[in-house]
C-alpha cells in the first residue's frame, strides 16, 4: 500500500539571490532597495527651471535617471510613478523675463544720439562695477569679454558723431543695442525693473523655455514624466502646505514673508538638519544663493536667523503675485518641490532624484520643511544624485567657450550616441564630454550594430513566421559553447544591474557576448539561426531597456489593415530576392568577362541601394549580406569611400608626378658634361683647371686634398653618367 501513496517531496535547494541595492546619498553607502509598497514606487525628481535653453549638464540628470527609471520599470517589473516639475516661478525667470521686455522696449524706441551716448556710459560704468565687485574666477573672461565689447561699441559711437554722417550714427547706434545686449538689459532691469507689472510678462518666458525643454527630451528620446507639475498650476497647494509647518511650529512670519526656523527644527531629537551634507551646515555663500538674484539685504535682515529659508516671498515692485494669507507674494524655491511631491505622491517618497549640486542647500531644506510639515522624520528613503558634467575636463562655462547646448550636441551624435556615452559612466560619476567618451561611445555602437546587421542577414529566413524542418539543426559544440556563454553573460547582467545599476559593467559584458558571437559566425559555416536569433533579441531587449531605441507604445488591437511585421520585415524579402538575382548573375557574368554587366552590377550596389537605405556587401563565395541600414548613414559611408578613393588617387598620382619629375631630374643632370659641374657653383669655388675642376675655394684658397678626393669622386661619377647619354643618343 505504501507505494500507492505519493512519496515526499523536497524543494530543490535556492541560493541566496542577488539583490538591488542603490548608492543612497542619505547614507553615503549602497543599500537594499525596498520600496515601502511592495513593487509601487513613488518617484519625484527635480525637473528644470525654464529660464534659457538646455544644455548637456541638463541631458547629463534627465538621460541618467531616464536611464535609472527603465532599468526599475521594464528589467527589474517596478510599477514606477515618476513624478517630474517645472519651475516656472524664480528669481532667474524674472529677471531674465523683464530684462527681456525692457530690452525689446528700449531697442524699439527711436532716441537722439546723446542719450543713447549716455546710456553706453552709464552701461558701462555699470558693468564695470560688477565686474570689481566679481568674486568669483570662472567669471572673470565673461566680465573681460562684455568690458571690451562694449568699450568697442562706445568707441565706433564717438567715431561717428566725428563723421556727421547720418547713415554711419544709425549703423553705430544699432550695432551698440545690439552688441552690449547683456549689460544694457542688465542696466535697464537695475533701473527700470520695478515698473514692469504684467503678470503675462513673466509667464512668457518660462512657457516658451518649457516647450523648448520638451523638445530636447523627446529628441533625446527621453521618456515622459508620468505627472508633470508646474509651480504656477500649485500655489494653493503650497500655501497650504506652509500654513502646516507654521501650525507645527517650524515657520514664522515677517513682513509679509514666511521664512523657515532652522533652529526650531534642528532642536527636536527626532529630527537632523542638512542631512545630505551635514558639514555644510552655515554655508551662507550657498545658503544665499539658494534664496535668490531679488532676495534684498532688508529680506535677509528680518529673519531670525542666516540659515533660515524663505517658504513665502512678498513681492517687491516689478515681480509676480499671488494671494496669501500673509502678502501678494510668490513661493521660495524649496518649498515647491515638497508641496508638488505631496500633491501628487503623499506623505513620502521611495526615490528622490537631483542633480549633485542640488543637494545642500536644496535638497537638504526641501528634506526639513517636508519632515516638519508631516512630523515624520523619513520623508525620502532614498536620494539619487546624478553626477557633474564637465567638458574636456573642465567646468561647463560660456564664459570659458566650452558651453554645450542639447542642441548642439545633437548636431554632431545622434541621442543614441549620447546615451552610450552616459551608459559607459557611473551614473553617479562625474562625467566628461569630450571627444575621447564620444569616440568610446561610437565604437559601441558600431559594435552592436555592425552584429545585428550580420545577424539579421544569416538569420532572413527566420522572418518568413513559417517553421519548417530546416528551421532546426542539430547542436554542436560550438552551439553548446555559445550558450553557455549567452546564460553566464545573463547573470553577469543581473549582477551589474543589481550592484547600483552599473550599466558600464553591462555593457562589458555584452561587448563580451557578441565578440565571442563574431567569432562564431566566422567559424561556423552554416550558423544556428535560432540560437544566434536569441542572442542578438536578448541583447536588443537590454539595450532598448537602456533606451537605445525609441519605444512607440500602442493602444488596443491591431486593425485588419495592419500586420504585426515591422516595415523591415515587410521589406527584406524583396530585397533579398533582387540580392539573389543579382548573385546569378555576377557569377554568369564572371563565367563571360562581361566586364559591363559586372559593372552594372556593383552601381546597383554603390548607387541605387545605398539612396533606400540598403547596404549589399558581397561575399567570398559569391552570395551578397543583405543590411537594412539608416540612408544617412549610408550616404556618408558612400561619400567617405569615394573620398578615400578620391585621395589614394591623387596620392598615386602624386607619386607618379614625383617620379617623374625626379627621372627628368636624372635625366638633365646625365646631359651635363663632367668639366661643367663644378662651373655652375660659383658661391663655393673660384678657380677651376683645364678639365672645369675646382682649384680654389671662392675665399681664393687652395682646395684640400681631402676636398679633391672627394670632388674627384663627383667628377668620374659624372663623367660616367654623361658617357652614358652620350652613348643613348648615337643609339
Amino acid at each position: 500500500m505504501s507505494k500507492r501513496v505519493q512519496p515526499p517531496w523536497s524543494p530543490p535547494p535556492q541560493e541566496k539571490q542577488p539583490v538591488l541595492k542603490l548608492y543612497n546619498s542619505l547614507t553615503r553607502h549602497k543599500e537594499v532597495f525596498v520600496p515601502l509598497s511592495g513593487k509601487k514606487v513613488y518617484w519625484y525628481s527635480c525637473g528644470p527651471t525654464v529660464y534659457d535653453a538646455s544644455h548637456m549638464g541638463h541631458a547629463r540628470s534627465y538621460i541618467t535617471f531616464d536611464i535609472l527609471r527603465r532599468v526599475l520599470t521594464d528589467y527589474f517589473n517596478y510599477d514606477v510613478l515618476y513624478v517630474m516639475n517645472i519651475t516656472d516661478i524664480d528669481d532667474k525667470i524674472i529677471k531674465r523675463a523683464r530684462q527681456n521686455h525692457l530690452f525689446e522696449k528700449y531697442a524699439s524706441e527711436k532716441k537722439d544720439l546723446q542719450t543713447v551716448i549716455n546710456d553706453a556710459t552709464n552701461v558701462l560704468n555699470n558693468i564695470t562695477r560688477k565686474a570689481k565687485e566679481n568674486t568669483d574666477p570662472d567669471k572673470v573672461p565673461m566680465y573681460e569679454k562684455i568690458l571690451t565689447r562694449l568699450n568697442e561699441s562706445i568707441e565706433n559711437l564717438e567715431n561717428a558723431v566725428k563723421t556727421d554722417c547720418k547713415t554711419a550714427l544709425e549703423e553705430a547706434q544699432r550695432r551698440f543695442i545690439i552688441e552690449s545686449k547683456d549689460p544694457l538689459s542688465d542696466w535697464l532691469d537695475c533701473k527700470f525693473g520695478g515698473t514692469v507689472t504684467d503678470n503675462a510678462i513673466f509667464s512668457a518666458l518660462p512657457k516658451h523655455w518649457e516647450e523648448e525643454f520638451h523638445k530636447d527630451m523627446d529628441s533625446l528620446n527621453v521618456l515622459r514624466p508620468n505627472v508633470l507639475t508646474r509651480v504656477s498650476e500649485h500655489i494653493p497647494e503650497i500655501i497650504t502646505f506652509i500654513e502646516g509647518i507654521m501650525k507645527n511650529g517650524f515657520g514664522y512670519e515677517a513682513n509679509g514673508s514666511v521664512y523657515f526656523d532652522v533652529a526650531a527644527f534642528a532642536k527636536k531629537d527626532k529630527y537632523h538638519y542638512a542631512k545630505l551634507v551635514p558639514e555644510a551646515y552655515g554655508d551662507f555663500n550657498s545658503l544665499q544663493e539658494g534664496e535668490g538674484d531679488l532676495m534684498t539685504a532688508d529680506m535677509r535682515s528680518e529673519k531670525r536667523s542666516p540659515n533660515d529659508f524663505a517658504l513665502w516671498k512678498k513681492s517687491k515692485p516689478g515681480e509676480p503675485t499671488w494671494q496669501s494669507p500673509w502678502s501678494l507674494g510668490r513661493p521660495g524655491w524649496h518649498i515647491e518641490c515638497s508641496a508638488m511631491a505631496t500633491a501628487i505622491c503623499g506623505p513620502y517618497l521611495d526615490i528622490h532624484t537631483g542633480g549633485v549640486d542640488l543637494k545642500f542647500p536644496h535638497h537638504d531644506n526641501e528634506i526639513a520643511q517636508s519632515e516638519a510639515h508631516f512630523g515624520n522624520p523619513e520623508w525620502v528613503k532614498y536620494f539619487l544624485h546624478s553626477g557633474h558634467l564637465t567638458i574636456a575636463g573642465c567646468k561647463m562655462s560660456k564664459s570659458l567657450k566650452n558651453f554645450v547646448s542639447i542642441q548642439d550636441a545633437l548636431a554632431k551624435y545622434s541621442a543614441r550616441q549620447l546615451r552610450f556615452a552616459f551608459l559607459l559612466h557611473s551614473w553617479r560619476d562625474t562625467l566628461d564630454y569630450s571627444q575621447n567618451t564620444m569616440e568610446c561611445a561610437l565604437q559601441y555602437e558600431k559594435l552592436f550594430n555592425e552584429f545585428f546587421l550580420n545577424v539579421k542577414d544569416v538569420t532572413r529566413t527566420l522572418g518568413e513566421n513559417r517553421t519548417t524542418f530546416e528551421t532546426f539543426t542539430k547542436w554542436s559544440n560550438q552551439e553548446l559553447a555559445l550558450n553557455k556563454k549567452l546564460l553566464e553573460s545573463k547573470e553577469k547582467v543581473h549582477l551589474a544591474l543589481c550592484d547600483n545599476i552599473d550599466t558600464r559593467s553591462t555593457l562589458d559584458v555584452l561587448r563580451d557576448l557578441v565578440s565571442t558571437a563574431n567569432i562564431y559566425l566566422r567559424e561556423r559555416k552554416p550558423p544556428n539561426q535560432i540560437l544566434l536569433y536569441d542572442l542578438a533579441a536578448y541583447v536588443t531587449k537590454m539595450l532598448n531597456v537602456f533606451g537605445t531605441t525609441p519605444s512607440i507604445p500602442k493602444i488596443g488591437f491591431n486593425s485588419s489593415l495592419e500586420t504585426y511585421e515591422s516595415t523591415e520585415e515587410t521589406i527584406l524579402p524583396y530585397i533579398s530576392i533582387l540580392a539573389e538575382f543579382r548573385d546569378k548573375v555576377r557569377s554568369q557574368a564572371r563565367n563571360i568577362k562581361a566586364t559591363e554587366i559586372l559593372k552594372e552590377c556593383d552601381y546597383i550596389r554603390d548607387e541605387t541601394l545605398p539612396n533606400l537605405g540598403v547596404r549589399l556587401e558581397d561575399k567570398d563565395d559569391g552570395s551578397s549580406a543583405v543590411k537594412l541600414v539608416c540612408k544617412n548613414q549610408l550616404l556618408k559611408e558612400r561619400e567617405a569611400k569615394k573620398q578615400a578613393e578620391l585621395e589614394k588617387m591623387l596620392e598615386k598620382e602624386k607619386k607618379k608626378a614625383e617620379q617623374a619629375a625626379a627621372q627628368a631630374a636624372k635625366e638633365a643632370q646625365m646631359k651635363i658634361p663632367p668639366s661643367e659641374i663644378f662651373k655652375t657653383e660659383t658661391t663655393k669655388y673660384s678657380k677651376f683647371d683645364e678639365r672645369g675642376f675646382p682649384t680654389h675655394d671662392v675665399d681664393g684658397k687652395e682646395i684640400s686634398k681631402g676636398q679633391i678626393k672627394k670632388l674627384q669622386k663627383l667628377y668620374h661619377a659624372q663623367e660616367k653618367k654623361f658617357a652614358e647619354y652620350m652613348a643613348s643618343q648615337n643609339s
